[in-house]
């Protein structure tokens, strides 16, 4: 799939999951809607989806948690909470260097629209 179809597929999943269960609620439940929801969208998605980690070519013995890997490409880091914090824009930014992929998503579900916390992330290279 590409990058704008999946784009917006996550957007609108994202979007149906917030208008039923509203903001507010644990990041945990709203992974789990998100996971039904693309499910019955037929869309291919992990979460927690593990990212083994390496330090200057050595592979260490802890692992990182993805919150959702969509389509083996696109990363979802859901929030929910009432201050983004930069931290959280870096992070995901971290993960998408570690697993060189090209785009994510940081996703805050306690705001009353949920495209007000939608923000995409790009690694540097990307589009160029």
């Amino acid at each position: 799939m590409e990058y704008n179809k999946i784009s917006g597929i996550i957007l609108d999943t994202c979007i149906t999951v917030h208008k039923i269960m509203g903001p507010g609620l644990l990041e945990s439940i709203y992974e789990q809607c998100l996971m039904k929801e693309f499910e019955l969208r037929n869309v291919n998605a992990k979460h927690q989806a593990p990212i083994s980690l390496k330090y200057k070519g050595y592979e260490l013995s802890r692992e990182l948690r993805i919150d959702i890997l969509v389509e083996n490409e696109i990363i979802l880091e859901l929030k929910s909470t009432e201050i983004m914090h930069p931290v959280y824009e870096a992070q995901i930014i971290s993960y998408l260097k570690l697993t060189n992929k090209k785009l994510g998503f940081l996703v805050n579900f306690n705001v009353p629209v949920l495209i007000n916390g939608f923000n995409p992330t790009c690694t540097p290279s990307f589009g160029t």
